[in-house]
């Protein structure tokens, strides 16, 4: 788990070393970079040394005869296995690493290696014999991947903050990538708020040649396409038991010790109920948050950590707890920076002091739950797509008034805004409606937010483009939770959760690893049949069946809560000062995105009761303060690494 950066083009050599030091935190062992001047190529690593912590892991890395070099990001779960097929096939290996199975894999395999691989990276490999840079992103894209093509070149990192230390990238605002960012708290791939700065999509790869994209290809999608399988209830909780265990052994691989997340969920307790049986004689560590007063009931969020503690004691694990309160946010700009995205959710802020305390205990990585609900149901959202067979074949007169009769509910209350979402989009068709659950605003209210200009611009870009573009891969008969499932992987998944994991945890040099999106129990999971996965009101059905021999029935069995904070609460005291400063009209006029006078009704009627605007609320905030730390200086600032 590291840090890459690159260039191919006219670029000044000083700028390896430039981008290389804005992501030390990726990589607080080593350092080094390669400068091929007459090649025009830069190739720059930060290294956290997990598997072979000798010298011989420094890259960036060639190959024993020299022809290939790499910087690569992530892990290869499977490369022990792939070491001892090139070793028949006559490969010589000087190091223990991945890194260098990669390399020989790439020498006999070309670009076709990306089908043997199980793991999560991001690499790019330059190639003497074509004078090609052949860079890819692991297929659910846990780990990040950015570039520009610039007039004087193509650059490439881990961050996108590492891009900033040239001038050249284009650092115009996309007004597109600002409506998802409202519409949804995240930007599908491959938009950023830079019109000059692309993200890789996961499971992609690209070949750059004389400093400009030769070729984009997809080598790896969700196999949301594949029949259901016709298992049995005994043999699918046997298949997912095998699949899960599986999956976490092959995640155990690594020369430091490996703790790991522990929420008190579903799916951090399965994860360590499975990896506790492969830690030897050592007690598996294992890392939680708790919060120092109720507010959290206050908003209808239960507290993970009774449960959390409950789970350690059954399982005999050694439980470290870290205590936040609302002063937890003052490290909000450092959350954005690390980011590198306005993510508006205070979730990340649990990552980042939850990797923080793994680290002060000697912990350099983590077992992370992430996924569980992508791939198994799990979100409100796929309980009341399901709940659409009670209603969806009304005529569409009737679903209007659905529809409108939304506006009678109120959203003071958590059951009010469920409600509220279940038939806010009840009128639309059955595909628009489905990528509807995903919204955070009413897209009516959401074009009244901006200014004429920003709204001129936006004009014909409807916010469900992307994920509706996406749903034509599947087939038409696929099921509705699979086609939600698809997207949710796809975007939520990459361009959410698993972008906050990795930054957050990489800001304190954690590498964080998630079993549950292990690509053959992706596989299994996507061939489930649905009453499996969401039976009536119990999501994760088959997860939780299969977990019943290994964890107590009431964490099994628990109520669902998110991995979040009380925004709402916060957002009417601790953080009023600093929304009512990034989100004056002074402010918002000199910005030009947001038309201040509608900004403020939208704050006025969240306070009043009469909707539910808060997450919007943070969305303007953490576009503003984006903003400020990535547009308007020269370069961002560096922010230490934490301790």
């Amino acid at each position: 788990m590291c840090g890459i950066a690159g260039f191919m083009g006219a670029f000044d050599p000083a700028l390896l070393e430039r981008m290389s030091q804005g992501i030390t935190h990726r990589g607080p062992d080593d350092a080094d970079s390669l400068w091929l001047p007459e090649k025009r190529l830069g190739l720059a690593h930060r290294r956290l040394s997990i598997i072979d912590l000798s010298p011989l892991g420094k890259q960036p890395m060639w190959d024993i005869t020299h022809t290939v070099v790499i910087v690569f990001n992530g892990e290869i779960y499977n490369y022990r296995e792939l070491r001892e097929c090139l070793i028949a096939d006559g490969y010589a290996f000087r190091s223990q690493t991945d890194t260098e199975v990669l390399l020989n894999l790439y020498m006999r395999d070309g670009v076709a290696m990306l089908d043997c691989l199980n793991g999560i990276f991001a690499f790019a490999i330059w190639d003497t014999r074509h004078d090609t840079l052949f860079l890819a992103r692991d297929g659910v894209g846990v780990k990040p991947f950015y570039y520009a093509e610039t007039p004087q070149g193509f650059v490439f990192a881990s961050e996108l903050k590492a891009l900033l230390h040239t001038t050249s990238v284009n650092r115009t605002l996309d007004p597109a990538a600002i409506h998802y960012h409202l519409t949804y708290l995240w930007c599908p791939a491959p938009h950023t708020m830079l019109k000059g700065v692309k993200k890789l999509p996961p499971g992609h790869a690209m070949l750059v040649q004389d400093g400009s994209i030769q070729k984009q290809w997809r080598f790896y999608d969700l196999p949301y396409d594949q029949a259901i399988a016709p298992l049995s209830l005994p043999e699918a909780v046997q298949q997912v038991q095998a699949h899960v265990q599986q999956a976490v052994e092959r995640q155990m691989v690594a020369d430091v010790p490996v703790g790991a997340f522990l929420s008190g969920g579903l799916d951090s307790s399965a994860v360590v109920a499975f990896a506790r049986q492969f830690t030897g004689t050592r007690k598996l560590q294992c890392f939680t948050i708790g919060f120092q007063d109720d507010v959290l009931r206050r908003e209808g969020m239960a507290e993970d950590l009774p449960y959390a503690r409950r789970v350690a004691d059954v399982l005999d694990v050694e439980l470290h707890t870290i205590y936040v309160g609302s002063d937890m946010i003052q490290q909000l700009e450092k959350m954005i920076y690390h980011l590198d995205e306005p993510q508006a959710d205070s979730a990340p802020l649990n990552a980042l002091f939850i990797s923080q305390l793994a680290r002060q205990h000697g912990i350099k990585v983590l077992l992370s739950g992430a996924g569980g609900d992508d791939i198994f149901t799990g979100y409100r959202r796929h309980y009341a797509l399901l709940q659409e067979r009670y209603w969806a074949w009304m005529p569409l007169l009737a679903r209007q008034g659905l529809r409108q009769a939304t506006h009678l509910i109120p959203t003071s209350v958590p059951w009010g805004r469920r409600l509220t979402k279940a038939f806010q989009y009840a009128d639309y068709p059955s595909d628009e409606r489905l990528v509807s659950y995903f919204y955070w605003i009413d897209p009516h209210i959401q074009q009244n937010l901006y200014t004429t200009d920003i709204r001129r611009h936006l004009a014909d870009l409807s916010p469900a483009t992307p994920l509706l573009a996406a749903l034509t891969c599947l087939p038409e008969n696929a099921p509705d939770l699979n086609r939600m499932l698809y997207c949710e992987a796809k975007f939520f998944l990459a361009d959410h959760n698993l972008n906050y994991t990795d930054k957050m945890s990489m800001a304190t040099g954690v590498e964080v690893r998630v079993p549950l999106l292990d690509p053959d129990l992706i596989a299994l999971a996507a061939r489930l049949p649905i009453a499996f996965k969401q039976r009536g009101a119990v999501g994760k059905w088959i997860f939780k069946k299969a977990m019943e021999p290994y964890l107590p029935q009431e964490v099994i069995y628990r109520p669902k809560t998110g991995f979040g904070a009380p925004l709402r609460s916060w957002l009417r005291h601790e953080l009023r000062p600093m929304a009512e400063a990034l989100l004056s009209e002074t402010t918002l006029k000199r910005r030009g995105l947001f038309d201040p006078k509608a900004v403020q009704r939208l704050i006025e009627r969240d306070r009043q009761g009469r909707l539910d605007g808060a997450y919007t609320i943070f969305a303007l905030m953490c576009i503003e303060l984006w903003a400020q730390i990535f547009v308007d200086q020269a370069v961002p600032p560096t922010y230490e690494a934490v301790q």
